[in-house]
């Protein structure tokens, strides 16, 4: 027994010797690519195909096995008994007629894994993809969809993006169009886009308070092309002339009942009477621009019954306008060869209300700070009636901006020694307009907004990552010497961390990187403009609320 325990020993670790010499001369081989070739020639070839799909009139040889593993709309349709297409072997498919134009690159995706999409096509592979559920052919039309919203929008193929994302629930992609179509809604708009517009999405959009816009006039002309459009539209049917009249006056008070006339001043409300669309429906804009004239001329009891109704509710709530009378743009040119901790300043007025054609003393002053290169607090002294402290140094990597209103209402003491408020408190709406380029189109790519009530204790906002700093200084941060003549302060200023862009690899000439597949191109700037992505923009918009402005969040009194 001891023998045969022996040899048996001695086997063992023979055979563990013979599997790890096996193992180190195993090798995994990855030959996908000729399988997927192989897949591809089926389709190309037309090789043992058991079904035709029928489309548009054109027949498409495909394979049970290759649907039913690409679509599950194809598996339930082929594997299910109880549908009668299991047992055909031809299935005719209802398609509309673009989404037949690209049936044949939808169905060799199957096959290939690779499919060319466009502007023009992009919108009906997705139909196709979401219709017969191909999951990861939708992901990949949604992410093409969100890097070309801009391009869209100048080609005219936005408003269509956005009715199929709302209307799919791909509700990323239709935020993304709806806040491009709010924040340019000026330049969006093109005849092609007007006739695509449907009335509900429309009114959607009028009912936003963050449409960025010229002013309210510009809303009005906007609504009556797209009449214009509407009308065209119903000359061209069948209706009847009874019918006509009726779907035109309930279209006409749809719409224009969520433009806020209030907030036109009296001479832009002087140039409705002359339009003719409001003389053909005299009776429907006299009304709305008598509920006008009660809240700039103060008659607040009017405005009070029209708050309580559901259409009235926002008629008082301004927009974001960008004319002269409410902001300023801020531009920042040679933004790569700025300091550290740089700061610019921008002094404007705007107007102390929607009516008021306010004198030059009266007009609301405004300054505002910009710190594009991060926020730096010197170390400092606190002297307080308890005894001096040390501040430590703080260095903030934010992009601030810094608004301060310069004429607050002040105290006074009155003759019985109380101390009262000559005036009452500021209270205003803050957008910051952060413009941007997507694929060389440059467009406000993001909207920052704020409440505020401005008192004597509270002069200063601080409003801080209306622009990613890591984004807007990373890869093309490169500070100045410290002591430019553009910089507020020249005393000497710490030394910051580098941020400069370096490749995997930057001893590689090539643009390819040695550790990975992908290449080391720098990023194209987000918010950088010009020729030369050295010009960064700003708009600040400040437009004055009253106690009849419906706005969704609280007053932000934070400093």
């Amino acid at each position: 027994m001891d023998f045969l325990t022996v040899d048996r020993q001695v086997s063992s670790s023979s055979d563990k010797k013979g599997d790890e010499s096996e193992a180190n001369e195993d090798l995994e081989v990855d030959n996908s690519k000729s399988v997927l070739l192989k897949i591809a020639t089926l389709y190309a070839e037309q090789l043992m195909s058991d079904l035709i799909l029928e489309v548009g009139g054109h027949g498409y040889p495909a394979h049970r096995l290759i649907l039913c593993a690409s679509s599950e709309v194809f598996q339930v349709m082929l594997m299910n008994r109880e549908w009668s297409e299991w047992r055909e072997s031809r299935i005719v498919l209802q398609e509309t007629p673009t989404a037949a134009s690209v049936f044949p690159h939808f169905l060799k995706y199957f096959y290939t894994g690779q499919i060319r999409i466009s502007h023009h096509t992009v919108l009906p592979v997705l139909s196709l993809a979401d219709k017969y559920n191909v999951k990861d052919l939708v992901s990949l039309c949604l992410s093409y969809m969100s890097q070309h919203i801009a391009q869209a929008a100048k080609r005219a193929q936005l408003i269509s993006w956005m009715q199929y994302t709302m209307a799919c629930g791909h509700n990323d992609v239709a935020k993304e169009c709806q806040n491009f179509v709010k924040w340019n809604l000026e330049w969006v708009w093109s005849d092609s886009d007007l006739s695509e517009l449907e009335g509900e999405t429309l009114v959607q959009l009028l009912q936003q308070s963050d449409l960025v816009l010229h002013n309210e006039m510009s809303v009005y002309r906007f609504v009556v092309r797209w009449l214009n459009k509407q009308r065209e539209r119903l000359t061209a049917s069948d209706l009847t002339e009874a019918e006509f009249k009726t779907h035109w006056e309930s279209l006409v008070a749809a719409v224009f009942s969520h433009v806020r006339f209030p907030m036109m001043c009296p001479n832009q409300l002087a140039k409705l009477l002359l339009c003719p669309l409001t003389q053909e429906h005299k009776d429907f804009f006299m009304e709305r621009m008598a509920i006008a004239m009660s809240y700039q001329s103060g008659q607040y009891e009017r405005v009070s019954e029209v708050q309580q109704t559901e259409a009235g509710r926002m008629l008082f709530t301004p927009r974001l306008y960008t004319e002269d009378t409410w902001g300023s743009v801020l531009a920042v040119d040679n933004f790569h060869s700025l300091p550290c901790y740089h700061t610019r300043t921008f002094i404007f007025s705007t107007r102390p209300s929607i009516a008021d054609v306010a004198p030059q003393d009266k007009l609301t002053e405004w300054t505002v700070d910009l710190y594009p290169k991060g926020v730096w607090f010197r170390k400092s002294l606190l002297i307080v009636w308890a005894g001096t402290y040390d501040v430590p140094e703080v260095v903030l990597r934010t992009v601030r901006i810094s608004i301060t209103c310069q004429n607050c209402p002040e105290y006074s003491v009155n003759a019985y020694g109380e101390t009262e408020q000559l005036e009452p408190d500021v209270r205003v709406k803050i957008g910051i307009l952060v413009w941007g380029v997507q694929k060389g189109v440059e467009h406000v790519s993001s909207v920052v907004e704020r409440v505020h009530r401005f008192s004597p204790q509270n002069r200063v906002l601080n409003i801080d990552g209306a622009l990613d700093f890591d984004e807007l200084n990373t890869p093309l941060y490169s500070p100045a010497p410290a002591g430019s003549a553009h910089t507020r302060d020249v005393s000497p200023q710490p030394q910051p961390p580098s941020n400069k862009y370096t490749p995997c690899n930057s001893s590689v000439s090539s643009k390819c990187c040695s550790k990975c597949s992908e290449t080391c191109d720098v990023p194209e700037p987000r918010h950088l403009l010009g020729p030369n992505k050295d010009q960064l923009r700003i708009q600040v918009v400040i437009v004055p609320l009253t106690d009849y402005c419906h706005v969704g969040a609280a007053d932000n009194a934070q400093g």
